[in-house]
């Protein structure tokens, strides 16, 4: 191994992508898509690529086409280091609302 080629951090890319996704709101809840339990899984690879799975609330979400898209737009242009980024929507398993973090509870006065 080369000692002058630094070792990047995965799991540090992998919280700067959740913390570029807290920044996104679900445009009829005033809820982060994090904290309303809608990102399933995010991981990054060895070759920095970002893979996203995400849920909406519903599959006839109005913003079923625009919100992924905008998703996977603020992960490449907040974090420079990722090469590329995927977000995959998926239905399994169904979104419900025990999925919302206590934050979220908290911001939507449900706790």
């Amino acid at each position: 191994m080369n000692e002058n080629i630094p070792e990047i951090d995965l799991k540090a890319i992998e919280e700067k992508i959740v913390n570029v996704i807290k920044t996104i709101y679900d445009p009829e809840i005033p809820v982060n898509i994090y904290d309303l339990g809608l990102i399933y899984d995010v991981k990054v690879t060895e070759e920095l690529e970002a893979y996203v799975k995400m849920s909406l609330t519903a599959p006839n979400c109005p913003v079923a086409g625009s919100l992924p898209v905008s998703v996977k737009q603020q992960i490449l242009q907040s974090i420079p280091e990722l090469e590329f980024a995927d977000v995959e929507v998926v239905w399994e398993p169904q979104w419900h609302k025990d999925m919302i973090t206590e934050a979220g509870l908290l911001q939507l006065g449900l706790l």
